[in-house]
């Protein structure tokens, strides 16, 4: 008969020590434990273990008196973890077995029933889930301040013009609000993303247990209805395994992190002096320790800078789950911290971006005196030649060699008379310098979605529409 190796040593005191004879090493304990990034779920962890109980009593698991015992213990232990006066173990490794010991310490042999027909597998997932999904309409609303402030900026600034790019130089010109609306449609996406995604969220996990069922009587549908959810999940093995949703939710995020990324290095560009588009107030820059000059754009730098961060969040999400066999591992338990750093990170450069947009101007002379030169409405000249039946390849090559001239004279094409644009192309009439001039070019912009002033004008009307601008 096989005999204890180590007979001295005292047997596990673990919830889950059962078939334990010895303590878990200390070493072990402090390397496993959670509890010191996962008690940020405790309000979530005591609003599942409500309606487990709920509906464990309903279900003849659970007497009254039984189930009255645990709801009042947990909202004790709810105001104790709010007001700083609980004691968290590292021994007791996470969120659940914190909550679910003390329990149990309270109110006895009631407090050791609220575990029956679930596992930590599902009820993690539960937390989780219940979590994310108030993250989501968190995101949303800050993404809603965010589209409000590019609308705002966008109607203060209508009928200003300024440079487009492509590959970083002048291109075309554009209205401000155009370029304004176009990040208004990026975090349009990104809210539409987020909602999507909490569909999936909201699928309740919480039943499925370690990972094949149970054998107990309950209701799954009841504990989905008493959390809000939308249905519950339909196979216990890919419910104790499944963290699609945290890396859908964390994917929506990086791409969010992006968008502000994106618009902050505009932003640290405009804001120099090679550029002088934008004006930041001081309350949103930072001054240089030796040069007494300066005036940093910093919010825009490390906002652009944490977009690191969040995709570093999303890169560790997918590494973890890309080797897992089913069903669930421990290697699970390293999805929280990611998924929180993303919600933090993402959730504060929203806030602050929102704040910097209603404190941002522009140099609307300096947009407009920088669309003056570059050749910019050198595709609209050869829109022109099109409308006078050349074919485009044909205009694009006849205004190609009218800019080389302009280079080789140093001017610009308004700058020609119509006898010089006649020897690239004898279809050239005085028309031509409504088409070539920068208002001129905008207004004719009318496709779906371009810069003219009315589509503009309907596009900032929808998108004041949606954010609630009257």
């Amino acid at each position: 008969m096989a005999t204890n190796p180590n007979p001295k040593k005292s047997p596990s005191s673990k919830l889950w020590g059962g078939r334990f004879a010895q303590s878990t090493a200390a070493s072990v304990e402090a390397f496993s434990a959670s509890i010191d990034y996962d008690s940020r779920l405790y309000r979530y962890d005591i609003a599942g273990s409500k309606a487990h109980a709920t509906m464990l009593a309903a279900n003849g698991l659970l007497s009254k008196e039984e189930l009255q015992a645990i709801v009042d213990g947990l909202s004790e232990i709810e105001k104790e973890i709010d007001s700083g006066d609980f004691k968290f173990s590292q021994e007791l490794e996470d969120i659940h077995m914190n909550i679910e010991k003390a329990l149990a310490d309270r109110i006895g042999p009631a407090g050791a029933k609220l575990h029956s027909a679930r596992s930590r597998n599902d009820q993690v997932a539960l937390d989780l889930k219940l979590y994310l999904r108030d993250q989501c309409d968190l995101l949303v609303e800050l993404l809603d301040d965010v589209r409000r402030g590019f609308a705002t900026l966008a109607r203060t600034y209508l009928g200003a013009v300024m440079p487009g790019y492509t590959h970083m130089q002048r291109a075309q010109p554009v209205l401000v609000s155009h370029h304004l609306l176009a990040y208004f449609e990026m975090f349009s996406r990104d809210r539409d993303r987020l909602l999507d995604c909490r569909k999936r969220i909201n699928i309740c996990p919480l039943g499925g247990a370690a990972m094949a069922g149970t054998g107990l009587p309950i209701e799954r549908e009841q504990v989905a209805d008493l959390l809000g959810f939308d249905g519950v999940t339909s196979n216990s093995m890919d419910t104790a395994g499944d963290r699609d949703f945290a890396i859908e939710f964390v994917s929506c995020c990086a791409q969010i992190q992006l968008h502000l990324s994106r618009l902050c290095e505009e932003l640290v560009l405009w804001a120099g002096g090679e550029f002088d588009f934008v004006m930041i107030e001081d309350t949103f820059c930072t001054g240089s320790s030796i040069m007494p000059q300066k005036k940093n754009p910093d919010i825009a730098e490390l906002v652009r800078g944490k977009s690191g961060r969040v995709v570093g969040s999303l890169m560790t999400l997918l590494t973890i789950m890309k080797g897992l066999p089913l069903t669930y591992n421990r290697d699970l338990q390293e999805d929280k911290e990611p998924v929180f750093d993303a919600v933090d990170t993402v959730s504060a450069s929203l806030s602050i971006i929102g704040e910097l947009l209603e404190n941002l101007k522009f140099n609307t002379e300096k947009m407009r005196e920088a669309t003056t030169s570059g050749f910019m409405t050198a595709t609209d000249l050869a829109d022109y030649l099109v409308l006078k039946d050349v074919p485009f390849r044909e205009a694009h090559g006849i205004v190609g060699r009218i800019v080389g001239h302009c280079i080789d004279k140093g001017c610009e094409l308004v700058d020609l008379t119509v006898q010089e644009l006649k020897k690239f192309s004898a279809v050239i009439e005085k028309d031509v310098y409504e088409v070539i001039s920068v208002d001129g070019s905008v207004q004719s912009r009318i496709s779906t979605g371009g810069t003219s002033m009315q589509r503009v004008e309907e596009a900032l009307g929808s998108a004041e529409k949606q954010v609630g601008i009257a």
